[in-house]
C-alpha cells in the first residue's frame, strides 16, 4: 500500500512540474535564430518587421494571436502581420521546428527569425519586442 502511494505522490510531483514549465514557457516570446524557407513571405513583406502567425482552422488560441497582431498592425507603422495555414505548408512547418499552435515568429527586415513564441503572447510584451527588432 505505501508503494502505491509515493507512486501517486511521485506522479503528482512530476505532472506539477511539467504543468508549471508550460505554463511558464506559453506565450513568451523568446529569442530565435534561424532562415525562412524560400516563398513563405509574400512579395513586398521584408520592407519591416513581419509577424509570422502559424494558425490552423481548428486552434482557438489562433483567433486570440490574430487579434492581438492586428492591433499591434494597425499601431506601429512598418509591422505587418502574416498569416501561414500549418496544414497547408508542413515543409516550413517541419523546417522551422514548430511542434504546437499558434506559434509567431518575429521576422527581421533581413528575413531572419527575430523572435519565437508558442501561445498567445501579452500584447505589451509584444509591442516591446517588435519595437526592439524594428529598432535593430
Amino acid at each position: 500500500m505505501a508503494a502505491v502511494t509515493y507512486l501517486v505522490l511521485a506522479v503528482l510531483a512530476v505532472a506539477t512540474v511539467a504543468g508549471l514549465l508550460y505554463r511558464a514557457r506559453y506565450g513568451r516570446l523568446r529569442t530565435s535564430a534561424g532562415d525562412l524557407p524560400p516563398g513563405l513571405l509574400p512579395p513586398g513583406a521584408s520592407d519591416g518587421v513581419v509577424l509570422l502567425h502559424f494558425t490552423s482552422a481548428t486552434c482557438a488560441p489562433c483567433r486570440q494571436v490574430k487579434a492581438v497582431c492586428a492591433d499591434l498592425v494597425q499601431t506601429l507603422p512598418g509591422v505587418r502581420h502574416v498569416e501561414v495555414d500549418a496544414d497547408a505548408h508542413l515543409d516550413a512547418v517541419k523546417s522551422l521546428d514548430i511542434w504546437r499552435l499558434p506559434t509567431l515568429l518575429i521576422v527581421d527586415r533581413g528575413g531572419n527569425i527575430a523572435r519565437r513564441s508558442v501561445g498567445v503572447p501579452d500584447r505589451s510584451e509584444l509591442r516591446r519586442t517588435v519595437t526592439e527588432v524594428m529598432a535593430a
